[in-house]
């Protein structure tokens, strides 16, 4: 790892390891080990800060399915890809930035781990049989325990 790596999974320390991150994931350069879920949603708080959020959704989108080839992750009907937590943290992330735009970015990405960082959140919304569904894998599927914020 260089200087501006960061180690996978701790809270950011510095708003250059974000822009990295950031900058690493659009190349499709990032390691398979530092694609965690902090660093999904960090990807997701840029894409939503600086984009509409059909252009946001659409870049990180396009990343993953990058990323998941550059890693021989194929997208099946069990694994690879999830369109609907893919647009359900977006529509969250995109909630957050709306009310939560100060700070580095580092303070920010952190807040936001911190808040919404829950790995169960899509659970609060979806039952489990219809979130690890094939439908749900392929097309976005609305909520059926809690509407969306």
């Amino acid at each position: 790892m260089t200087a501006t790596t960061p180690v996978p999974d701790r809270a950011w320390t510095a708003a250059h390891e974000v822009t990295d991150l950031v900058a690493r994931f659009a190349k499709g350069s990032l390691p398979a080990s530092e694609w965690t879920h902090r660093a999904h949603l960090t990807v997701a708080l840029w894409y939503a800060s600086h984009h509409a959020p059909g252009d946001a959704l659409d870049l990180m989108r396009a990343g993953i399915l990058r990323l998941n080839q550059v890693h021989g992750v194929p997208t099946t009907p069990t694994r690879g890809y999830h369109e609907t937590i893919t647009r359900f943290y977006m529509q969250v992330v995109v909630h957050y930035v709306r009310s939560d735009p100060s700070g580095d970015w580092a303070e920010r990405a952190n807040r936001l781990y911190q808040r919404l960082g829950a790995r169960d959140l899509p659970l609060r919304h979806y039952s489990e049989a219809r979130l690890k569904s094939v439908e749900a894998r392929a097309t976005w599927v609305e909520p059926d325990l809690r509407p969306m914020p």
